[in-house]
């Protein structure tokens, strides 16, 4: 097998057995590239690096000031490519299993107030056209579902046509989850349903692009949502469609919901994941603490 046979081999793997999307293939595929490049003054393949070949690379990384978050993914990507090999006994070592990855600061997920929210969906509401019909939608649906962007710009065009109380995500890694859909998002995708068909299109999917053969690029539509954002007297910067699933979540939990639901309809393989959240309980709890215990001033 050859070098580039072994990391296509990584990849091809990454892509059937845990349904890897495009991007995280990408990742990978330039973080080994990286590696790779850095072992050929040495004439040496990734897939035969030694742990101090391994040890060596990362000292590189850190000596450039490679962000620590990126250095932490590189180490990620090392790890997994040497335990892949080892479990298909290309080789029966993993040079990168005792690499320490760089301490992340704790980062707080950003989100939006309630309030901002409803100035969002008021300002959607209120643009015209096309344009304003996707963006209305996209916001309902985003904020009554937690979605990520790729899991809404892949839904099909029949998608909420039905009057059903549920929607049915096939997420990362395959898992499919069910989702409850507020009523205002039904009626949101509806009206774009319906002004589609007047158009006479007939697109593959409920927010198509310019061409209605093909999605909507997740590009498009983050600028469609600042767009949204500017007329809302919201800072652009702070809107984009992970923020408004870090607000699903985080006003759904200050409102009373539990980790474990909250894991379920986000999709996280791991309740760790869900647990960035927990600043939100924390806030909740001091809240009762000041409004119900007797001591509290």
């Amino acid at each position: 097998m050859t070098i580039d046979g072994r990391i296509e081999a990584f990849l091809e793997m990454l892509a059937a057995e845990r349904g890897a999307a495009k991007n995280t293939l990408l990742a990978y595929q330039a973080d080994l590239a990286d590696f790779a490049a850095f072992l050929s003054a040495k004439a040496i393949s990734p897939g035969d690096a030694g742990g101090l070949n391994v040890l060596a690379y990362i000292e590189s990384l850190r000596g450039a000031g490679m962000a620590p978050r990126t250095q932490a993914r590189r180490v990620s990507a090392l790890r997994q490519f040497f335990l892949f090999m080892l479990r298909e006994g290309i080789r029966d070592d993993n040079p990168a299993a005792e690499l320490d990855a760089p301490r992340l600061p704790q980062s707080l997920p950003k989100y939006l107030s309630e309030a901002e929210v409803d100035a969002l969906l008021v300002s959607a509401a209120a643009q015209p056209g096309m344009t304003g019909l996707k963006a209305r939608a996209g916001l309902e649906i985003l904020y009554a579902t937690g979605l990520r962007v790729s899991e809404l710009l892949a839904l099909p065009a029949s998608a909420l046509a039905t009057d059903a109380a549920v929607l049915m995500v096939k997420g990362k890694g395959g898992r499919e989850r069910i989702i409850p859909l507020s009523d205002a998002a039904k009626q949101a995708a509806a009206a774009l349903q319906a002004a589609t068909l007047k158009a006479k299109q007939q697109p593959r999917y409920l927010f198509s692009g310019r061409d209605p053969r093909l999605a909507m690029t997740r590009q498009g539509f983050a600028l469609l949502l600042k767009q949204v954002a500017g007329r809302a007297n919201i800072d652009p910067a702070r809107l984009s469609p992970h923020v408004l699933r870090h607000s699903f979540a985080s006003h759904l939990l200050a409102h009373g919901a539990d980790l474990r639901s909250l894991q379920k309809l986000l999709g996280h393989a791991d309740i760790a994941t869900t647990q960035i959240y927990t600043h939100v309980l924390a806030e909740r709890l001091q809240r009762l603490m000041q409004a119900h215990h007797p001591l509290a001033e």
